[in-house]
């Protein structure tokens, strides 16, 4: 809205300012951040009000998980409320690629609070049928795909590699939604600790503005020998609007977490860099930057099919986290290096742009 305004005045004077690409996405961490602030205390006393005693808290995970009984869910509806004001404020929503992007932000949104909302009334961890979820995601994925290919081809780049990129044709569609979907669930696999996904989130989207900005930029991707994305620029306001949401979020999740993220705010986030990877063509670094997410994920697929073919456990619970916490880790211990480890793995990920 306000970069509407300013175009259309022409910028002028201070309003110039709003031309920059790099004024506006610190304009979006500071509106999302403040906007989140100031909505918190009353959305979670009102969040409070609605679902009682929240969440049923899993009595086969954690004991110490216990006394979180009572703590409100669906914080992510704060997280996407923070997040879509300030991105109407300092965004240019003429980009595709925008458009694209919002889609599966709000779209997995939705169907996050959908299965917030069932587990919330019917006092049960079970929510929608995965089934459903998963059809669901894909759709709604592989329509925004189909939105980014029209403008960004088919080629998957990998780093490492000076080849150029491989065409995929139209199976990259599907390794698109793919990364999407398993990203947006990495996620939410993730969330599971007081502040352990909110942080990996922040740090995983302010590696990816750097990506944008720079994928964006026609002279700094041809230096750095990346594809250059034109109009994905615009995409570091996306990133910074998540960033300063997040932290907003974080300061009422932080232990003892005064609200719950939720599938709400896990599932949207999640989808949201996955969609941005896809869009800026940084798909493989995705997997670097947010490995964290990648290795919490791989724990729940381990376990999962070594015990049904075996009757045994890799880990003594999975998620991963659970598995430190079941060896004695205290749980802000858990947080603390998990944070730790994904800040190494995110300029793990950033010192790829020059490796090509």
């Amino acid at each position: 809205m306000l970069y509407w305004i300013a175009e259309h005045l022409g910028f002028p004077g201070v309003l110039n300012l709003i031309r920059y690409l790099t004024f506006r996405a610190g304009a979006a961490i500071i509106t999302a951040l403040f906007i989140g602030l100031v909505i918190g205390p009353k959305f979670i006393g009102w969040l409070r009000v609605r679902q009682g005693k929240g969440q049923p808290i899993r009595t086969d995970g954690p004991q110490t998980h216990l006394a979180k009984r009572g703590t409100p869910t669906m914080g992510g509806l704060m997280i996407l409320t923070s997040l879509a004001l300030s991105v109407l404020l300092w965004m240019d929503l003429s980009s595709v690629y925008i458009w694209a992007c919002l889609f599966v932000t709000l779209g997995f949104g939705a169907l996050g609070f959908l299965d917030d909302y069932d587990k919330v009334t019917k006092a049960s961890h079970k929510g929608l049928s995965g089934r459903l979820r998963l059809l669901i995601e894909f759709a709604i994925a592989g329509f925004a795909t189909w939105l980014i290919v029209s403008r960004n081809g088919t080629g998957l780049y990998l780093p490492f590699y000076t080849g150029g990129p491989i065409d995929l044709s139209y199976f990259y569609y599907v390794f698109a939604a793919f990364v999407i979907v398993s990203f947006g669930n990495a996620v939410n696999l993730t969330d599971g600790l007081d502040g352990l996904a909110s942080m990996p989130v922040i740090v995983a989207c302010m590696a990816f503005m750097l990506i944008a900005y720079i994928v964006g930029r026609a002279d700094y991707a041809h230096y750095l020998g990346i594809p250059h994305v034109p109009g994905a620029g615009d995409l570091v306001i996306l990133c910074g609007a998540c960033v300063g949401a997040c932290l907003a979020f974080l300061w009422f999740n932080a232990p003892p977490a005064a609200v719950f993220m939720g599938d709400t705010g896990s599932l949207a986030l999640g989808g949201t860099i996955g969609v941005i990877a896809v869009t800026t063509h940084h798909e493989i670094v995705l997997a670097i930057i947010g490995g964290l997410f990648v290795v919490e994920a791989l724990s729940v697929i381990i376990q999962v099919f070594y015990y049904k073919r075996t009757g045994k456990r890799v880990f003594r619970m999975a998620p991963i986290h659970h598995h430190f916490e079941q060896l004695g880790w205290h749980e802000t211990t858990v947080v603390i290096r998990f944070w730790i480890v994904a800040f190494v793995l995110a300029l793990a990920g950033l010192a790829t742009l020059k490796l090509r």
